[in-house]
């Protein structure tokens, strides 16, 4: 009987995970803070990601994507003709949160290589809030930071994310 309810109750977890999967896809923008400040003028980034349900208030995932930084253009300190675009592509393990139905908090953490030349990326984290704008459409506020060999790349953005579900046929 023991083994009935085991097997039962890990059939039902393991339908109730697979249900809830989903392809994250979104876009972000926001300002360089702190080390890049004078440098970068705006910020904007894919993410992309995969999430796996643990139940109803637990998410862990896989998430990838592209920052990228624009140099800035009108600087009267640094010439800007030395400046460069800022590039990353975050490797990281994802973790939600969901306290209510329409309520995230979370952070992505892993490593951010860096694209461009003298870019050898570094330690990635990104603390995510979320809120819900419709059942699959969420929109957020994140701030990432990548520690780099001497200075840290510390960006403030406001995300759109679309979830993608997978239905079991």
């Amino acid at each position: 009987m023991k083994n009935t309810i085991f097997a039962l109750a890990f059939t039902f977890l393991g339908m109730s995970l697979h249900a809830q999967e989903g392809l994250k896809l979104g876009i972000h923008a926001g300002l360089p803070i702190d080390d890049f400040n004078d440098e970068i003028s705006l910020v904007a980034g894919l993410d992309l990601g995969y999430m796996w349900a643990l139940g109803e208030v637990v998410d862990l995932g896989i998430s990838t994507g592209l920052i990228y930084g624009f140099k800035e253009s009108f600087q009267s300190d640094i010439i800007a003709d030395n400046l460069t675009d800022v590039q990353f592509v975050p490797l990281a393990a994802t973790i939600r949160v969901w306290p209510s139905n329409s309520f995230s908090f979370g952070v992505d953490g892993g490593y951010g290589l860096g694209l461009n030349k003298g870019n050898d990326g570094g330690i990635y984290y990104r603390p995510i809030i979320g809120y819900m704008m419709g059942p699959l459409t969420e929109i957020n506020l994140s701030y990432t930071g990548i520690q780099l060999e001497n200075r840290t790349w510390n960006t403030v953005t406001l995300g759109f994310l679309h979830t993608f579900e997978f239905k079991k046929w």
